[in-house]
C-alpha cells in the first residue's frame, strides 16, 4: 500500500500492473532523454553566437525533426496499445464478483455461488484495531483466491463511482444502470487497498476497498463459512 513520502507507484501484485510499470519507466526515459536534448539546444542557442546559414536553411535537418519524434511515437504507442489489449482480455475467469457502489459503501455478489453476499462498509476510526489503517479498512473484505483469473462486474445504484485498487492496475468506472467488466489475477497473497476515485458526494472518501487475496483451500473455506452464516 501507500505510504508517506512515497514518489513512485504501489509495489505490483497482478501481471498487468508489473507491465504498467515497466511502460511507466520506459516513456519516462524518453521524456528525459527529449528534455535533456531540448535543454542542451536552448542552452547551445543562447549562449553562442555563432550562426550557420547552411545549418538553419538545411532540408535534412528538417526530415530529421519531422520522422524522428514519428518514430518516438511508434515506440511509445506500441507497448501502450498492447497493454490496453491485456486489460481488457477475459480468458475463462475462475471467479465472478459483482461490485455495486451505493452512497457510500460497497456490496459485493459472488455470482457463482448461491447467498454469497455482503456490503462492505469503512470501518470507523474509534472502532478501529491495532495494525488497522485508519479511512482504509473495511468491515468485510473481499476475499479471492491466488493465482486464478477473477472477472469482476462493476456497477453503482445511484451516483457515479470508480473501483480502483492501485496495486493490482485497476480503475473501473461504476455506472448506474450500466455493467462494466475487468479481469485480474492476484500474484501473490496479500491484503490490497483502494477508494472510491470519483467523486461521488459528501462521504466520498469514506467508501474504501479492501481486497484479500489468499490460497485456494482458504478461499474455499471462507466461502463455506459465509454461506453457512447467510
Amino acid at each position: 500500500m501507500a505510504h508517506p513520502s512515497q514518489l513512485g507507484f504501489q509495489d505490483a501484485a497482478s501481471p498487468v500492473m508489473e507491465k504498467l510499470l515497466h511502460f511507466h519507466d520506459h516513456a519516462l526515459m524518453i521524456v528525459f532523454l527529449i528534455s535533456t536534448m531540448v535543454l542542451y539546444i536552448i542552452g547551445a542557442m543562447v549562449t553562442t553566437k555563432l550562426t550557420n546559414k547552411n545549418f538553419l536553411n538545411s532540408q535534412e535537418i528538417e526530415i530529421i525533426w519531422t520522422v524522428l519524434p514519428a518514430i518516438i511515437l511508434i515506440l511509445i504507442a506500441l507497448p501502450s496499445l498492447r497493454i490496453l489489449y491485456l486489460m481488457d482480455e477475459i480468458n475463462d475467469p475462475h471467479l465472478t464478483i459483482k461490485a455495486v457502489g451505493h452512497q457510500w459503501y460497497w456490496s459485493y455478489e459472488y455470482t457463482d455461488y448461491e447467498n454469497l453476499e455482503f456490503d462492505s462498509y469503512m470501518v470507523p476510526t474509534q472502532d478501529l484495531t491495532p495494525g488497522q489503517f485508519r479511512l482504509l479498512e473495511t468491515d468485510h473484505r473481499m476475499v479471492i483466491p491466488v493465482e486464478s483469473p477473477i472477472r469482476v462486474l462493476v456497477t453503482a445504484e445511484d451516483v457515479l463511482h470508480s473501483w480502483a485498487i492501485p496495486s493490482l492496475g485497476i480503475k473501473l468506472d461504476a455506472v448506474p444502470g450500466r455493467l462494466n467488466q475487468t479481469a485480474f489475477i492476484a500474484s501473490r497473497p496479500g491484503i490490497f487497498y483502494g477508494q472510491c476515485s470519483e467523486i461521488c458526494g459528501a462521504n466520498h472518501s469514506f467508501m474504501p476497498i479492501v481486497i484479500e487475496a489468499v490460497p485456494l483451500s482458504h478461499f474455499e473455506n471462507w466461502s463455506y463459512l459465509m454461506i453457512k452464516d447467510a
